[in-house]
């Protein structure tokens, strides 16, 4: 199903993704060496319902993850790229944090995801990695308007991943998002442009860049969700939800208190 929404729906869309940026920024202060993933997945609970929204992940149940995902946010470290299972294991110095996120309010649903380094250490790979994935989804949004087709888009964050030397990963990219988390068009990381889907005003995308520093095999880990680079190799994950204006496109998942582009 691919959706397009109205005015009202676009303008809920806006709230909600202000509302996943800023919960993302908020646990990304919370992060710190010592923190437990269980307690970042409490956190965002609690951020979650106490803004009167609902969990995209608590009860998500698709083909390629073992029942109920039962957690409220993705969290994964340093080999785990996507989907990464909250557990009881504590952050150290220098891991590469991802989070993702995806909430619905008001019948929008809107997600994004963030990828840091935590505590003092600042390992150079990781770091360029992150940077990578971020220009990647600003090469993406850039590209991304009225008449443009999702190829444009999987060429623009493509070209930016193989540049910086990274082997792209066609299994999981991004996606529609509307009233569901998971709607068509599929959005690979990697294209060609002029093809797919016409974008249309109205239509709601979230990209998410994603490379692993060695490797573009993914292995399952034992808890039936996690994803983690096949070498044990070190991973980033960034992504936004826009929308397609008629001005061209709109990132609806940045934090509310930040005016900053970037």
């Amino acid at each position: 199903m691919i959706e397009i929404l109205d005015a009202e729906q676009l303008a809920q869309a806006e709230v909600t993704g202000r509302l996943v940026g800023d919960i993302l920024q908020t646990l990304r202060e919370r992060c710190a060496v010592g923190t437990n993933l269980l307690d970042v997945d409490r956190w965002a609970k609690e951020l979650i319902l106490g803004a009167g929204a609902t969990s995209c992940y608590v009860d998500y149940a698709p083909s390629f993850g073992r029942g109920p995902f039962g957690h409220y946010i993705c969290t994964s470290v340093n080999d785990a790229v996507l989907h990464g299972r909250p557990h009881d294991a504590q952050l150290a110095d220098g891991d590469l944090l991802s989070l993702d996120l995806a909430v619905t309010l008001g019948g929008v649903a809107a997600d994004a995801a963030i990828s840091f380094v935590v505590g003092e250490a600042r390992p150079p790979r990781s770091l360029a990695m992150i940077d990578a994935t971020e220009r990647a989804l600003a090469a993406g949004i850039a590209v991304a308007g009225p008449g443009a087709r999702v190829g444009d888009i999987s060429h623009a964050i493509g070209e930016v991943l193989t540049a910086a030397g990274y082997a792209v990963n066609l299994q999981f990219g991004g996606h529609g998002i509307g009233s569901t988390m998971h709607q068509d068009p599929h959005v690979a990381n990697a294209g060609r442009r002029g093809r797919g889907y016409r974008l249309r005003p109205g239509l709601l995308l979230a990209l998410e860049p994603w490379v692993m520093a060695d490797t573009a095999e993914l292995v399952t880990d034992s808890d039936g969700w996690t994803l983690r680079s096949a070498t044990g190799c070190r991973t980033a994950h960034t992504e936004h939800t826009i929308a397609i204006t008629d001005d061209g496109a709109r990132v609806l998942t940045r934090p509310g208190r930040c005016t900053a582009d970037g």
